[in-house]
This record gives structure tokens, C-alpha cells and sequence, in this order.
């Protein structure tokens, strides 16, 4: 594995794990105020789109980051979903 895939790898790891806070608040405090699920399921297009351009480069970086990241926002989006459906 090159180089600059590793650096991607990395990249792409701190990013999902940015969204650990947003995963806690829904998934174990079940809060889901200000959540917008919209907004999320545009974030979850953006990111099967740049899993496919991941996936025509050949870029082990690109289309690992992609597929933990879409894994979070799904679950992002579809935990806000049934928070907000119950309110």
C-alpha cells in the first residue's frame, strides 16, 4: 500500500470518529433535537458518490473512509428518524 493511501486511511478514520459524539447523543441519551434528518440522508448520497469515484480510482483510502462513514450517518439519520417519529 502506498504511502499516501495509509495518510488517507488515517484521514478518513479521525473523520468517522468525529462523529462519535453525534452517534452517543442519539444512540445512547436518545436526543435527537436539531438533528436533521434531511441533511443527513444529503451527507449519505455525498458519500455513496464519493464511495463510487473510490471505487473507479481503485483507492483502498477512499472507499474504506466512505464505507465507515456512510455505516455512521446511516445510523445517524435512521436513529434520529425513530427518536423524532415517537416525539
Amino acid at each position: 500500500m502506498e504511502q499516501v493511501e495509509i495518510i488517507g486511511l488515517i484521514a478518513g478514520v479521525i473523520g468517522v470518529l468525529g462523529w462519535y459524539p453525534q452517534v452517543k447523543r442519539i444512540w445512547i441519551d436518545k436526543k435527537a433535537d436539531g438533528v436533521s434528518v434531511p441533511s443527513f440522508t444529503a451527507i449519505a448520497i455525498s458519500l455513496l458518490l464519493w464511495l463510487t469515484y473510490g471505487i473507479i480510482k481503485n483507492s483502498i483510502a477512499i472507499v474504506i473512509a466512505n464505507i465507515l462513514a456512510l455505516i455512521v450517518i446511516i445510523a445517524i439519520a435512521f436513529g434520529a428518524y425513530r427518536i423524532q417519529s415517537l416525539d
